[in-house]
């Protein structure tokens, strides 16, 4: 049990999508009993569910729900024989669980002290950072799963490696070269958020001079400066990480749209299932082997 749940942990931080998928009940001669597990990513697989047709069609399936790019659950039942040509000759039925990857991607400059204790914080949140500074010495030398270290003489330029409606964290040693990153920032005009390090006296300065370059009100409105939540005060560099973070979590549960009230598999689907089980244990009686039971699954079959 360890193995895969150390895997799906590491998934998780690293922010990778990924399938974990479960033999739910089994009859006959199978591979596997139930209970086990093997978990798919868009080029990797990991555990095993007992190889054979069963497993590269199972694969198949987990990559094609990777594709939607949304959490779900789903069912499949296998008749190993008749349907997947494997001499076992029993039958299995399989849930599929799909997390989708981090769409969080984040781009921090700086790596000062209100740096480091930041990413304390997004190394527990569902993001990609690409950690930006000069000073290859700031750097911690063991940085969180879901951190890379980028660094750069022009800190300004990494802004052209990141994705379309990235997240933006501008917090260096330096004003001018905090200006000229979030010019190349607006430049881009993608960014889903940008949040700058300082004060009121420093935006408006930078407003004077996004002005004098030709920059329209609109193309910089969206700067959150000075960054961070203002029912969250303080100096320590703990305390301003907190605020900042608490509002790039607001930004990013904002952006996300609404989830329907009802996911994965619904009651309707699992009670007739439930009912069916309890039916085929009666049936098979003491005889059979616990855990050996058919338990009939509504929706799509291989046969």
């Amino acid at each position: 049990m360890s193995e895969w749940l150390d895997i799906a942990r590491d998934l998780e931080s690293g922010g990778v999508a990924y399938v974990l998928v479960t033999v739910l009940g089994a009859r006959g001669s199978t591979p596997r009993d139930s209970g086990t597990k093997m978990l798919v990513t868009a080029d990797r697989s990991f555990c095993t569910i007992g190889g054979g047709h069963l497993e590269y069609k199972a694969m198949d399936i987990a990559r094609d729900l990777l594709c939607c790019a949304e959490a779900q659950q789903h069912i499949e039942v296998f008749p190993l024989g008749a349907s997947l040509g494997q001499c076992c000759g029993g039958s299995t039925h399989v849930l599929f669980e799909s997390f989708p990857g981090n769409e969080i991607n984040l781009m921090l400059f700086g790596a000062g002290h209100v740096g480091k204790a930041l990413v304390s914080i997004l190394a527990q949140l569902p993001c990609r950072v690409r950690w930006v500074d000069s000073r290859s010495e700031q750097f911690p030398a063991q940085l969180p799963a879901n951190v890379e270290r980028v660094l750069s003489e022009a800190p300004a330029d990494a802004v052209a490696s990141m994705p379309a409606k990235s997240y933006y964290l501008i917090m260096t040693h330096n004003h001018p070269l905090d200006f000229d990153i979030t010019q190349a920032v607006i430049k881009r005009g993608d960014a889903r958020y940008i949040g700058l390090i300082g004060s009121a006296t420093k935006w408006r300065r930078f407003q004077m001079r996004f002005q004098h370059r030709g920059y329209a009100a609109e193309q910089y409105a969206n700067v959150h400066c000075p960054v961070g939540l203002p029912q969250v005060p303080g100096k320590l560099p703990m305390e301003v990480a907190t605020s900042i973070a608490a509002e790039l979590i607001s930004q990013y549960q904002g952006d996300r749209p609404a989830r329907e009230t009802q996911r994965g598999v619904g009651w309707r689907e699992l009670k007739p299932l439930m009912s069916a089980a309890a039916e085929v244990a009666i049936e098979a009686g003491p005889a059979d082997k616990p855990g050996k039971a058919e338990v009939p699954v509504q929706g799509k079959s291989y046969e």
